[in-house]
C-alpha cells in the first residue's frame, strides 16, 4: 500500500467487510447491504494542536479496531484499488477490545 500520512487529528481506516447475509441467513445482493461501521486504523495523525500550541497525542493507534457512526467518514479515497475512510478522531465512537 502506499503510505498515506494523515495530518492532524486525522486517522485512516480500512472498513470491515460488508455484512452479505442476514442473521436469519438470507443473502443480500450489494447494493441491499448495509456498510459496516466499523474497521481497522491503518495510519493515523500526530495529534491535535491545542490553542497552546502542544500537541494532544491521539487517543487511538494504528491497529486499533474502531467504531464509528453510520455517516462518519465521508471522506473516501482510494489507495493502491482500496477504499478507505479518513476521519478526525472524533468521529470514533469506541475502540473494540479483544
Amino acid at each position: 500500500m502506499s503510505k498515506l500520512r494523515p495530518l492532524h487529528d486525522r486517522v485512516v481506516i480500512r472498513r470491515s467487510e460488508e455484512e452479505k447475509k442476514t442473521a436469519g441467513g438470507i443473502v443480500l445482493p450489494g447494493s441491499a447491504a448495509e456498510k459496516a461501521n466499523h474497521g481497522v486504523i491503518v495510519a493515523a495523525g500526530p495529534g491535535k494542536t491545542l490553542e497552546n500550541g502542544d500537541v494532544r497525542a491521539l487517543a487511538v493507534k494504528v491497529g486499533d479496531k474502531v467504531v464509528f457512526g453510520p455517516y462518519s467518514g465521508s471522506n473516501t479515497v482510494k489507495v493502491d484499488g482500496e477504499d478507505l475512510l479518513v476521519m478526525a478522531e472524533n468521529e470514533i465512537l469506541a475502540v473494540l477490545e479483544d
